[in-house]
């Protein structure tokens, strides 16, 4: 009997044991029930979103910033980082800022609400990431890269812009 996985295209086969594909769809698909757990968490207990905290967090970290810097930091683009900073400015958490003789120059700083958000909520789930992986060897780390390399390249998304 084969390995070979069936695929949905006639005559398609993969060359791998069924029950390693089906592990590999699985967990790729609690990765994004975790993502989609925290957003929810962040949003019952905080009223903000995953990026909503992030921009708070890298205001809180590195003091007031333009909308641009913001977007580079959080890996958004520039006209997402628009309505992020719409709706923390909404919620009382920044304001924007006119300090510059062009008017049109605008940096984002934390209000007072903003800082004490910022101090309090839970880490961004990178965070959790970040202390995994601290507790593995390099070999190991080296492998996860090589993997999810793997799986950017064939989903074709390497090239996406993140955000």
């Amino acid at each position: 009997m084969s390995n070979d996985v069936q695929t949905p295209y006639p005559g398609m086969t993969i060359d791998a044991p069924q029950d390693l594909v089906k592990d590999i769809i699985y967990q790729i698909r609690r990765l994004m029930q975790a993502r989609e757990y925290y957003t929810k968490e962040l949003d019952k207990k905080y009223q903000v979103s995953a990026p909503q905290l992030n921009s708070l967090l890298i205001l809180y970290e590195n003091g007031p910033l333009p909308p641009s810097q913001i977007a580079r930091h959080i890996m958004v683009k520039s006209s997402t980082v628009t309505g992020i900073i719409d709706r923390l400015e909404h919620k009382r958490l920044v304001r924007r800022v006119r300090n510059s003789p062009d008017r049109r120059v605008i940096t984002i700083e934390l209000t007072e609400a903003g800082k004490a958000l910022a101090q309090n909520a839970p880490p961004p789930i990178q965070q959790k990431i970040l202390d995994g992986l601290k507790t593995l060897p390099r070999n190991e780390i080296e492998q996860i890269v090589h993997s999810l390399n793997t799986l950017t390249h064939m989903l074709d998304v390497q090239d996406l812009e993140v955000g």
